[in-house]
């Protein structure tokens, strides 16, 4: 069964699907996290449940949004390649505060300089914005670069962890 809920928060609503899950708090894991708009984001689908309360997750998201939580501990069930499995973790490790390059996510991934376009892709095909911090993947030199929900939603999140990158 998917179930569904949105949360009003910079950057902007979010929609948080998720999948019973026998493992999870709850009984529900996290499935992907999207805003409207977003190239390859979730659409509500007929079938689906608006469970709110089914989402232990919107507790995180709102202390990170208040600047209370750094680090999320939240259950998914994502699926993807073993390529973007690896950047998606990849990810999940950039410290909040902090930013990588896309090259920095190919080494960490041991790709090759050569990769840095798929690892892109799949940075772009990341199902859990703002859990799987995508937005702190900046391009070399310290430029924004590419981001699923936007530039000003990339900017609003750099700025809600204090970081300044080049112009």
């Amino acid at each position: 069964m998917t179930v569904y809920t949105t949360m009003d928060r910079p950057p902007g609503e979010l929609l948080l699907v998720g999948e019973e899950s026998a493992t999870a708090k709850g009984g529900t894991a996290l499935a992907s996290v999207s805003v409207p708009g977003q190239k390859g984001g979730a659409i509500v689908q007929d079938g689906w449940i608006s469970e709110p309360e089914a989402f232990t997750e919107t507790t995180q998201l709102r202390s990170y949004f208040e600047g209370r939580l750094t680090r999320f501990d939240i259950e998914y069930v994502i699926s993807g390649s073993d390529f973007q499995q690896r950047v998606w973790a990849a990810l999940g490790s950039i410290p909040y505060g902090t930013t990588l390059t896309y090259g920095d996510i190919a080494e960490q991934i041991g790709a090759t300089r050569a990769a840095v376009q798929s690892v892109g892709t799949a940075i772009g095909a990341n199902p859990a914005l703002v859990v799987h911090p995508c937005h702190r993947v900046i391009g070399a030199g310290g430029r924004l670069a590419g981001y699923v929900g936007g530039p000003e939603r990339k900017q609003q999140l750099l700025d809600l962890e204090n970081i300044h990158q080049a112009a």
